[in-house]
C-alpha cells in the first residue's frame, strides 16, 4: 500500500532531490512557501521549503531502501521504530495552509488564552483543531502534525475560532 513516507535531506538539497525523484517517476511532495529575501542590492520573493530538509515520497515501504540511495537524501524519518508516514489528513492540512494565504485583522467576542485548544469553524481551514499562541501583536493558531514532529502556524481571525 502506497503511503507518504518522510525523508530527511542534506541541507538545501530539497528542490534538487524533488526534481531528481520526479524525473525517475516517483510522486514527491515538497511544500514550498514564498518569502521575501533581501540582499544588499535588491529584494526578491523566493520559494523556500515549508519544512527545512524534509521531503515526502508517495510509495510502498519496500521502496524506502531504493529511495535512500538517492544522492542528497540523508535518512528516512522514523516514528515509534517505524517509517514516519504523513497521513492524508495532514497532507490536506498542509495544502490548505499553503493555499489559504490567511492574514486577517479583526477583534473577537470570545477570548482565548495561550494554550487553549481551538477549532476553526469557518473558512478554508474549517474543521482543523489546534492550539492558540498569542503575542502582543496578533493571534497565532498552531496545528500540530504529530507524525513528523512539526507544527504549522497561521495568523487567523479569532471570530472563526471556537474552544475545542
Amino acid at each position: 500500500m502506497k503511503q507518504w513516507f518522510v525523508f530527511y535531506t542534506k541541507s538545501r538539497q530539497e528542490k534538487k532531490i524533488f526534481d531528481f525523484l520526479t524525473k525517475r517517476g516517483y510522486e514527491v511532495f515538497l511544500p514550498l512557501q514564498k518569502v521575501m529575501r533581501q540582499w544588499s542590492d535588491r529584494k526578491k520573493k523566493v520559494e523556500v521549503p515549508l519544512f527545512n530538509s524534509y521531503l515526502f515520497v508517495h510509495d510502498t515501504e519496500d521502496k524506502i531502501p531504493t529511495i535512500l540511495q538517492t544522492p542528497g537524501i540523508a535518512w528516512n524519518i522514523r516514528h515509534n521504530d517505524h517509517p514516519a508516514v504523513l497521513h492524508p489528513r495532514e497532507l490536506d492540512t498542509i495544502q490548505r495552509f499553503l493555499s489559504s494565504g490567511l492574514f486577517i485583522e479583526t477583534g473577537s467576542m470570545e477570548t482565548f488564552t495561550q494554550g487553549d485548544a481551538v477549532k476553526i469553524i469557518d473558512g478554508p481551514l474549517k474543521g482543523l483543531i489546534g492550539t492558540v499562541e498569542r503575542t502582543a501583536a496578533d493571534n497565532k493558531f498552531s496545528v500540530s502534525l504529530e507524525s513528523i514532529g512539526h507544527s504549522i502556524k497561521v495568523t487567523i481571525d479569532p471570530m472563526v475560532l471556537t474552544k475545542a
